[in-house]
């Protein structure tokens, strides 16, 4: 219940500065069509449209998870993740998505007693 009252604050905070306009996600891309997925800030996250955000975060996901060597996704605890880095990127827009996303899956491995192996 706390979360959903933060996530709600969070929203209506970014909503409040006037800076809620949406862009496609292909803004972000060079002349090539690559986005530099390491510089994207959580301001570009947060100004995208959700299907956007959603491909985003799964990317990412994948991405941590592919660096981890899991082959596995748990889908409840992929859709908690994204919410939870929407939310922190609202409340944190000057931060990289990818710095998030750290941020986010530690707190998560941390309330749940996940230890990684090194």
């Amino acid at each position: 219940m706390r979360s959903l009252a933060f996530a709600t604050a969070a929203f209506i905070a970014f909503a409040a500065t006037g800076a809620n306009a949406q862009v496609e996600l292909k803004t972000y891309a060079d002349a090539n069509g690559y986005i530099d997925v390491q510089k994207l800030t959580c301001a570009q996250l947060a100004g995208t449209f959700q299907q956007d955000a959603d491909l985003l975060t799964t990317w990412y996901s994948g991405w941590y998870n592919g660096l981890g060597k899991k082959h596995f996704i748990n889908v409840a605890r992929a859709r908690e993740a994204e919410h939870e880095t929407i939310v922190y990127c609202k409340a944190n827009p000057k931060v990289t998505i990818i710095k998030a996303m750290g941020l986010v899956f530690d707190k998560m491995r941390k309330e749940r007693g996940i230890v990684l192996a090194k």
